[in-house]
């Protein structure tokens, strides 16, 4: 079972400039989207493009790379890991968010 570990590999398109913020500690971090494409057919033959959106951070030396090298539409490949993370609003709701933490970055296509 040690096999079995949290790991997530992605090939997708950013969906926006990653937002790059500097913490009180001296630590970066950059958060973007990246959009993935599954294409099929559905019964009636029709082909059908279901696109998912993930929300990814990255810290430090990777966060160094992504705030010098990508912007929106670039194509990437990652890989990384699942966390969740909880927070309360202002008005007191809780809200849940599930993000990917890369910890490799590839740089797809050409510019």
């Amino acid at each position: 079972m040690n096999a079995l570990r949290n790991k997530v590999q992605l090939i997708g398109n950013l969906g926006n400039d990653p937002e790059v913020i500097m913490l009180d500690n001296g630590s970066k971090l950059a958060k973007f989207s990246v959009a993935t494409n599954e294409t099929y057919k559905n019964a009636k033959g029709e082909k059908i493009t279901d696109t998912q959106w993930h929300n990814i951070v990255a810290w430090g030396k990777t966060a160094d790379i992504v705030e010098q090298y990508l912007t929106k539409g670039n194509e990437i490949a990652l890989e990384g890991k699942l966390t969740s993370r909880s927070y309360e609003t202002q008005e007191g709701e809780k809200r849940y968010i599930t993000e990917i933490r890369c910890n490799e970055l590839l740089m797809l296509g050409g510019k």
